[in-house]
């Protein structure tokens, strides 16, 4: 495998049920407008349908990536290096981790929709973040990505 091939890569889209409102936002656009005219409700229907679309796409764009030594998780680059071991979470520990066991000072890139999730100890004297809690639909897939990425 190349150096630069992810060991491990995800994109938490957002559920198809959320398309579906998408297009029942459209719809709302459109009557909104109906009294306007029929030329009026069409532009209401693609404008809501439009950033309707373009919110749910967005919210559904975060990545994780294990790649090059790092693991990408949104926004954040946190070397292997700086990981401690990484705990495979079932829904209900993930839960419990997304709500009274949470740290504020943790970084968290969870979905709600996304019952299972990845713990993972922070093992930077330098950093105040205690651990990186990520919502994930492969736990024990993107566990043992990091495991082997800190073994090689």
């Amino acid at each position: 495998m190349q150096p630069s091939a992810p060991q491990y890569a995800e994109r938490l889209t957002a559920p198809r049920s959320w398309w579906a409102i998408t297009a029942l936002v459209g719809v709302s656009g459109a009557l909104v407008l109906l009294p306007l005219g029929t030329l009026a409700s069409l532009g209401g229907l693609i404008a809501a349908s439009a950033l309707a679309g373009a919110l749910v796409s967005s919210y559904g764009s975060a990545r994780i990536r294990v790649v090059s030594g790092s693991l990408v998780a949104g926004e954040a680059r946190i070397p292997v290096s700086a990981l401690g071991d990484a705990q495979v979470l079932d829904a209900q520990e993930a839960r419990a981790w997304r709500s009274y066991k949470a740290d504020p000072r943790a970084f968290m890139l969870l979905r709600s929709y996304i019952p299972t999730a990845v713990r993972i100890e922070v093992t930077d004297p330098a950093d105040p973040t205690p651990y990186v809690y990520l919502s994930t639909r492969d736990p024990k897939a993107l566990a043992a990505a990091l495991e082997d990425v800190r073994t090689a």
